[in-house]
């Protein structure tokens, strides 16, 4: 088996493991204007503190969450989970969206250096904290003379001892970039994974010494073992009614044909050595680059040993790598 090191976000000295977990499942049930949901379901409190206890005791000490999950309810319960353990964390948060609490809805967006204030204070009430390790623009197509106010506010923050570092959730390596000339922007937060590779993104944090937070790293429970029994045709989870940038699930959370396809074709190789497909998934990340921080989501005290135990198995190897480029580009 490999060992996997620690990883150092960016510039900051800030040191996590080289798994995250992410908390936007937890956040339980939530809406956008129209009633569609963004959510992943109902959620149980209780074992959402308990799975994330059990992920802390397991070594995972970076925690990935956003005011808009649950509008506000995810961050409350991870404020509640670590309560007496902050220091043995590290601990990420998002801002951008507006929300209302009392309804559960998304409402909208807000890309001014004020209002990202206002989210912070909230942020940091919410999670029981006087400071946020990283924190990020959650905004991923905010234009570019915004997002320059808001990594000046950024520094602003960091000068108060509000926040540590900061980063931007986005696909777009132009943004990306942008943010990168701030003193203390450490990473960034992308979609990558087995699927769906992100070189020219990595290629920038390794240019511009950032961290890579790979969000959807298990393609939202597709590279799962549950991902062919329709169980995510719940009610109030966003893969039943997938929104259009959600290509990997068809209505009723049914796999997309194509994308099923995909993930059967690199199944046996994900699975070797003893992983599961999830942990054959994570594993082709930290594979992928050593900057690489996974952050897949959970929901139960079995999701967080399962994404946990992968960590004993280490990176997959160059072959096996090699492999997964041949079968995932042939025709």
């Amino acid at each position: 088996m490999n060992s996997l090191e620690s990883r150092t976000l960016g510039r900051s000295g800030i040191t996590v493991g080289a798994l995250g977990f992410g908390c936007w499942a937890i956040g339980g049930e939530w809406q956008d204007n129209d009633g569609n949901p963004l959510g992943w379901g109902t959620v149980d409190d209780e074992e959402s503190v308990a799975a994330l206890h059990a992920a802390i005791d397991l070594g995972i000490t970076f925690f990935d969450t956003a005011d808009a999950y649950g509008t506000g309810h995810s961050e409350r319960v991870l404020g509640r989970a670590v309560r007496g353990r902050r220091d043995e964390v590290v601990i990420a948060t998002k801002w951008g969206n507006t929300f209302d609490e009392t309804t559960k809805t998304l409402t909208g967006a807000d890309a001014t250096p004020a209002y990202a204030r206002r989210a912070l204070t909230a942020s940091l009430d919410r999670l029981g904290t006087d400071y946020i390790d990283l924190y990020q623009l959650h905004l991923s197509d905010a234009p570019l003379d915004q997002a320059a106010e808001l990594r000046d506010a950024c520094e602003e923050f960091v000068r108060e001892g509000l926040i540590r570092s900061y980063a931007w959730s986005t696909d777009d390596p132009e943004r990306a970039a942008l943010f990168a000339e701030g003193e203390h922007c450490v990473a960034v937060q992308h979609a990558c994974n087995v699927l769906e590779d992100a070189p020219e993104m990595l290629a920038l944090c390794a240019e511009r010494d950032l961290a890579s937070i790979n969000r959807s790293p298990l393609a939202m429970g597709l590279l799962t073992e549950k991902h062919g029994s329709g169980s995510r045709g719940a009610t109030g989870d966003i893969r039943a009614v997938p929104p259009a940038w959600l290509r990997w699930f068809g209505e009723g959370g049914v796999p997309a044909p194509e994308w099923a396809a995909r993930v059967d074709a690199i199944r046996s190789v994900l699975t070797s050595d003893g992983r599961t497909l999830a942990q054959g998934a994570l594993a082709w990340l930290w594979a992928r680059s050593p900057r690489t921080v996974p952050i897949p989501g959970f929901r139960s005290v079995a999701q967080a040993e399962e994404n946990a135990g992968a960590l004993a198995y280490g990176p997959l190897r160059a072959d096996q790598l090699k492999e997964i480029a041949e079968l995932t580009t042939v025709g």
